[in-house]
């Protein structure tokens, strides 16, 4: 059964690469390829859906969907981010199921 959270990363989280996109990566001269952003590509590989992005707060937010195996697994990998990010709290609440999204993306 699916389920849907909403969750907010704190820490040192922006310009780590915790949802760098494919567009910024392409003005920036980068060779990245698609799904290069650290949480897109983790939620992508466990079969998640939902969104990612920089808010202004200095956090980074998003909303995921799938099943509680591989959202649990997404909150422990946000929990440790990537090398260059220094995480102190991951905050999440259950949320209602979104129909018909295909995919997980950075926003």
């Amino acid at each position: 059964m699916s389920k849907r959270i909403q969750y907010t990363v704190h820490g040192n989280v922006q310009g780590v690469n915790f949802r760098y996109t494919r567009s910024i990566a392409e003005k920036l001269g980068d060779q990245l390829t698609e799904n290069s952003s650290f949480t897109e590509s983790k939620a992508s590989s466990y079969g998640l859906t939902g969104w990612v992005r920089n808010n202004a707060n200095n956090q980074v937010e998003g909303e995921a969907q799938g099943d509680d195996e591989a959202i649990q697994k997404l909150l422990k990998t946000l929990e440790s981010g990537p090398p260059a990010a220094s995480v102190t709290k991951v905050d999440k609440s259950e949320i209602d199921v979104k129909e018909g999204e295909s995919s997980f993306t950075a926003k």
